[in-house]
């Protein structure tokens, strides 16, 4: 039965790539030229690999050098189309800055006490506080009434226009109209907060005061202002203490699992942990480089990184490893490259080995692995096909140790870039497409997993940390209402993709059709 209703997995994906595209053709259309030209670059960067898998699915097999060559093509037009996109995006910036200028102008000579007339005075005392977190009342200190007063100032008909005041925790809520640009408002806001209040005691550099812009349940803008004593806290040393101890756990596991992957528990027999040792190291290896990926770009946008959790197995070493933010993150923009740039390092060094491994594979290689082996993933398997050819027609293959790495780091980085909470692939998800979106495909995934859990042990373990560690979604940004650019949603449609098409089998029947397997 498993077999039956997995077997058109293969052309399911790629229906479900062509599926995406035609949802971001519907969803660009209402943006015009603009919207179209932004589509078209996630056409052009998804194509070549729709291609290569639609072709596979039909038994037709490209040559490694055309699949560059697509590739290198694909990018050259993406760029080309982005640069347009980007002349565009600044025309209709300007367009529709000069329209809000002119409507604020006309609103204020026509009714020159607009200002004073439609924001009452607030009424702290009157309404209740409700904090999102758990906080004890007792702790909570009213905003005093010289500050209030100060940020109720920083307010304009140009940048946000407040008519309602709520006590939120240690700050305050403000409801009204957004009049200009998210991103230009809030820096605009965000300086003259600063202008008016300073710093803080603790560090003058750093603001009293942390603002942000985002939406509400009815989806319109509004402001919070909180205090910075509210910022997220570094680690603990018990923490601290946590991540060293996970860690080491981790090499433990990636040396048991090097020793599993010669044939031989090193549990049972330390005396051979030499040779698990260039295993262990590649599998280390590719998570440092992960790891590194993420703590180089939050650096760039300077971003505080916790230690890395590492998170133990022993079918594939480690899972990959939970970070969490030290600090707020000033847009979606930034959490999009934090979270990208591990999955991106990680994976090109692993598909890179596995490439690499596939072209110095020869008969008298280190592994044989059985030729069904390579159903296991539609990406690799297709891959091995084009590489290796007529040798996974035999019963065993012989590859390189870097085959087996490489897959390993592929599977791991296939498995944080799944849409759950907080992994890279969640908050890629919520970057792009904002909370809504990320929180309904965190449940889906979670559903999913729970199915394949019924057929395989690891897809249970990992489920069950999901659920326990990661569900959440990341907190919001200071800027939640400015979405990433057209690039950084292609480059998220990529990385989803590759994650389907990485840890998806491909079925007995296409495997059969492609040659892997008697």
């Amino acid at each position: 039965m498993f077999t039956a209703l997995t077997e058109d997995l293969t052309i399911l994906t790629v229906a479900f790539g062509v599926g995406v595209l035609t949802w971001g053709f519907f969803r660009a259309r209402p943006y015009g030229k603009l919207g179209i030209l932004a589509w078209l670059q996630s056409v052009i960067l998804m194509l070549p690999l729709l291609l290569v898998f639609g072709l596979a699915a039909a038994g037709i097999f490209l040559n490694l050098i055309v699949i560059l060559v697509l590739l290198v093509a694909s990018s050259a037009v993406y760029i080309i189309l982005g640069n347009r996109v980007r002349s565009l995006k600044q025309d209709a910036v300007l367009s529709r800055r000069a329209t809000a200028i002119a409507e604020a102008q006309d609103a204020d000579k026509t009714n020159p006490s607009t200002e004073k007339s439609d924001q009452p005075e607030p009424n702290i005392t009157s309404v209740s506080i409700q904090p999102e977190t758990a906080i004890a009342e007792s702790d909570i200190v009213p905003i005093p009434a010289e500050d209030l007063k100060a940020i109720q100032s920083i307010f304009g008909i140009d940048t946000f226009f407040a008519t309602e005041t709520i006590p939120y925790q240690e700050g305050a809520i403000f409801r009204g109209n957004l009049r200009g640009e998210p991103e230009e408002t809030y820096n605009r806001l965000s300086a003259a907060l600063q202008e008016r209040l300073g710093g803080s005691e603790a560090d003058p550099k750093e603001p009293r005061y942390r603002l942000f812009l985002v939406e509400n349940q009815d989806n319109k803008a509004v402001v919070i202002v909180l205090p910075s004593s509210r910022d997220p806290q570094p680690m603990s040393a018990a923490q601290k203490t946590l991540a060293v101890v996970l860690l080491l756990v981790t090499i433990a596991a990636c040396l048991e699992s090097g020793g599993l992957m010669l044939g031989f528990d090193l549990f049972y027999t330390p005396n051979r942990i030499a040779e698990t040792v260039p295993l262990a190291a590649g599998i280390l290896a590719i998570l440092a480089v992960h790891e590194l990926g993420h703590w180089l770009m939050a650096r760039r946008h300077q971003v505080r990184l916790s230690f890395p959790f590492f998170i133990p197995t022993l079918q594939i070493g480690s899972f990959g490893a939970i970070t969490r933010f030290e600090s707020f993150l000033p847009n979606r923009n930034v959490l999009f490259d934090v979270a990208f740039a591990g999955p991106a390092a990680g994976g090109l060094v692993s598909l890179t080995m596995l490439i690499a491994g596939l072209l110095l594979s020869h008969k008298g290689s280190l592994f044989q692995l059985p030729s069904q082996f390579f159903q296991g993933s539609i990406l690799v398997g297709t891959l091995t096909r084009v590489v290796l050819r007529e040798s996974l027609q035999q019963p065993l293959v012989d590859v390189h140790p870097l085959v087996v790495l490489g897959w390993l780091g592929l599977v791991i980085t296939a498995l944080n870039l799944m849409p759950v909470g907080q992994l890279d692939g969640g908050r890629i998800v919520q970057s792009i497409y904002g909370r809504k979106i990320a929180a309904r495909t965190t449940i889906g995934t979670l559903i999913v997993l729970g199915l394949a859990a019924l057929v395989n042990p690891l897809a249970l373990y990992w489920a069950v940390l999901l659920l326990f560690l990661q569900r959440d979604l990341e907190r919001p940004c200071l800027n939640e209402l400015t979405e990433p650019d057209d690039a950084r949603a292609a480059l998220g449609l990529l990385s989803l993709f590759l994650m389907v098409t990485t840890l998806l089998p491909l079925t007995p029947s296409l495997a059969g059709r492609l040659g892997i397997g008697m």
